[in-house]
């Protein structure tokens, strides 16, 4: 398959009164043509700021201080506003997590739709662009679209209103999709329903799409590889059956482990202790390491470096290294070493 973006030892880091946030680190990540790539992590890891460093949307403080940005094989890492305005929408488009925020509620959701047709297709007469708005509140799933064209956002439940700004993102045919926590506000049943009204349109669409959670549960539904994110870095990355089948890194048990479906009855849920480290100052070593139970003594003074488990599995745990004892992931299975 076509590599859509790479991003290669990208770092972003932020200018504030009390010192540079270093919000990303020697992030690398590849996203190709039909895959759902879903970032996991808990809030404030980085997942956010690194969607938003790709397509150029992060505010005056932040700087991109080393690492290339590459679409569909050019380099963009230094394109100016200008530039990046002619990609947007034609290469990648983004779904926020708060569709009320995202939406106008002064104007009727079916023009809004429309406006975002017409800002790329500025040549389509007027009466093919409320066509194709109506097409595109089909395809998400809005009933009755040629009566809801003039429903304003707040005749929408939340679920609706995903589904018209999804629609929006959909306006300019991108090629790939941001979907930054696109169910964080949703019940759980309407939470299915966007997941599999967001996999079926990248779907039928061909799309790429890269899913930004703090929710295992979520991504297992629609991810094809899944990248953990800690600290502002990728402490793992695998297919999605690696990564819920064969963790290795301490951090992606913890989150396994505080899922619901992998409590036992009578036990309370378990919970990550502490709290993630500031990207202020970042720790020496291993960022997990003040959380980590399984923490070595190297982990407090020494990054570790990405270890190869298989062609597409790797993980940043010292406890993959030859000389490090063997542990079991705290659900039980395989050592970590044989």
């Amino acid at each position: 398959m076509e590599t859509l973006l790479e991003i290669q030892n990208l770092s972003v880091s932020f200018d504030t009164p009390m010192g540079e946030v270093q919000a990303v680190q020697d992030v690398s990540l590849s996203l190709k043509a039909g895959e759902v790539l879903a970032l996991v992590g808990e809030s404030g890891c980085g997942k956010s700021v690194l969607c938003r460093s790709v397509m150029k949307l992060l505010p005056k403080t932040a700087r991109l201080k080393s690492g290339r940005i590459l679409l569909g094989g050019a380099d963009i890492t230094g394109y100016r506003e200008r530039d990046m305005q002619r990609l947007r929408g034609k290469w990648f488009s983004m779904v926020l997590q708060d569709p009320m925020s995202a939406l106008n509620p002064t104007i009727p959701i079916g023009k809004q739709i429309a406006e975002a047709v017409s800002v790329h297709n500025k040549k389509l007469p007027s009466g093919e662009v409320r066509r194709r708005a109506v097409e595109l509140m089909d395809l998400v799933g809005i009933k009755q679209p040629e009566e809801r064209y003039f429903l304003y956002p707040h005749h929408f439940s939340g679920g609706m209103r995903q589904r018209a700004v999804l629609a929006v993102a959909l306006a300019s045919g991108p090629r790939i999709l941001f979907a930054d926590e696109p169910t964080t506000s949703l019940d759980v049943t309407v939470q299915a329903q966007i997941l599999d009204l967001l996999q079926e349109v990248q779907e039928k669409l061909g799309m790429a799409a890269l899913l930004v959670s703090h929710d295992l549960s979520v991504v297992a539904r629609i991810a094809d590889r899944v990248a953990v994110m800690y600290a502002g870095k990728i402490v793992e990355t695998g297919t999605a059956e690696e990564i819920f089948y064969d963790p290795r890194h301490p951090y992606t048990w913890a989150l396994l482990r505080a899922l619901p479906a992998f409590a036992k009855r009578g036990e309370p849920l378990f919970a990550l202790p502490g709290t993630p480290p500031s990207l202020l100052s970042p720790p020496p070593g291993d960022a997990f390491a003040c959380r980590n139970e399984y923490a070595l003594a190297i982990d407090y003074e020494e990054a570790p470096p990405m270890f190869r488990i298989t062609d597409t599995h790797f993980a940043a745990s010292w406890l993959l290294d030859p000389r490090a004892p063997k542990i079991l992931p705290p659900a039980g299975g395989e050592p970590l070493h044989v």
